[in-house]
């Protein structure tokens, strides 16, 4: 087994283990128990969950995962963008202009 991600907590761990059960790869979490001790333990990654899969199952495994963060938030620039309907000036996190639903171009 290797390590192929390190989440940001037990509900990332676990999305992202459906993810990759959802595409036929097995998937287990460890340091799960540990996340709650943050700040009685150190702050280190050793503190948080993190995803292991078989060695022959790695590659796949870090290409789904890179894929769908990439797909989280493709607007990861920062760049806030204007509603076309009304004008509102919005941060580029949302896909709907907050004052009219419009959706973002």
């Amino acid at each position: 087994m290797v390590k192929v991600y390190i989440a940001s907590g037990p509900l990332q761990a676990h999305l992202y283990q459906d993810l990759l059960a959802a595409e036929g790869i097995d998937a287990i979490i460890r340091g799960e128990e540990l996340f709650g001790m943050r700040g009685e333990l150190p702050l280190t990654n050793d503190t948080l969950p993190s995803l292991w899969v078989a060695e022959a199952d790695y590659e796949q495994a870090r290409a789904l995962l890179l894929d769908f963060e990439e797909g989280e938030n493709p607007d990861s620039d920062g760049e806030p963008w204007v509603c076309a309907q009304c004008g509102e000036e919005l941060e580029s996190q949302f896909t709907a202009c907050w004052s009219c639903g419009t959706e973002r171009p």
